[in-house]
């Protein structure tokens, strides 16, 4: 069996096998490692402003469009919500986000940014709003 698995990866990849599997011709290694640098690399911008990368992430989102649904951020950050309720919760007990039911449906969380939310985006501008030269440039 493993043989035959084996070959077809040769046949299939035009590589050996055993070449494929080490850990620098993943290319999902080299995606992880990019992810790890990019958030290693915005680490100190983000200090200064109280904030982690997933949480900055999710006020991006919000400068983007305010109000929104628990369900509208999880699936523009690609979370599920037990990984976004405890960001969420976080950034409401730092006094930058508010969360709310919805009037329509009370089973609808919508969170919305607070005067201090939306001042916190002149502050990441300065900051962690770096184009993506910028970036390359704190990585290297």
């Amino acid at each position: 069996m493993r043989a035959n698995y084996l070959q077809a990866m040769d046949e299939l990849i035009g590589i050996p096998a055993e070449e494929a599997l080490r850990l620098d011709t993943q290319l999902c290694f080299a995606l992880y490692s990019t992810s790890h640098a990019l958030m290693h690399a915005y680490r100190p911008l983000l200090k200064p402003l109280g904030l982690t990368y997933p949480q900055y992430l999710v006020m991006l989102v919000l400068w983007e469009g305010d109000g929104l649904s628990v369900g509208d951020i999880c699936n523009r950050l690609m979370l599920d919500t037990g990984t976004l309720t405890p960001l969420l919760k976080r950034l409401e007990s730092a006094g930058h986000v508010a969360r709310r039911r919805s009037e329509k449906d009370e089973r609808t969380v919508l969170i919305s940014l607070t005067p201090q939310g939306r001042d916190l985006k002149a502050a990441a501008a300065g900051g962690a709003g770096r184009t993506f030269p910028e970036l390359q440039d704190l990585v290297r």
